[in-house]
């Protein structure tokens, strides 16, 4: 039987509503869902939480998350997506040179942010193509490219295809 995603909030955003997960006090996912889905105001402090620091990083796209998160994923992905945590707003790094740091290829780090349950709070969208925009959500085209375009063109980022 089809199980519907329940979520703890759905925040619309300029580029999209994010539904918001949470477990006891942590953070456990961030869902990019279309425009016009129903909103749902937050049912607990966490949720709340990630809502406020969304709303401030509208504001200030330099605005750090400070959140209780948990995410779980092998080794590797977790190597990968600590790296990403640490790209500042307004930068990017390529595939490249995340797997040339981590001492590996550019695939499984494409595979890692793939694989990312909290976007924008561990900031994947940061993560380019050596020869443009590169992927999003297991996305190369359509409304995850959109999403990507405009988190980078909110943090400043103007030099990606």
């Amino acid at each position: 039987m089809l199980q519907l995603a329940s979520y703890h909030a759905k925040l619309p955003t300029p580029f999209a509503v994010l539904g918001i997960r949470t477990a006891g006090d942590y953070l456990t996912d961030i869902e990019y869902l279309p425009k016009g889905v129903a909103t749902l105001a937050p049912v607990n402090r966490v949720a709340e939480r990630v809502c406020l620091q969304v709303e401030r990083y509208l504001d200030d796209p330099e605005f750090r998350f400070d959140l209780p998160f948990d995410y779980r994923g092998t080794d590797f992905q977790c190597r990968v997506w600590r790296a990403i945590y640490r790209i500042p707003s307004g930068k990017t790094l390529t595939y490249v040179d995340i797997a040339k740091h981590l001492g590996t290829a550019p695939r499984p780090v494409g595979g890692a942010c793939a694989a990312n349950r909290i976007p924008i709070v561990i900031p994947c969208h940061r993560v380019v193509s050596r020869h443009g925009l590169g992927g999003f959500m297991k996305s190369r085209s359509g409304f995850p490219l959109e999403i990507k375009r405009w988190l980078l063109q909110h943090e400043g980022v103007t030099d990606t295809a």
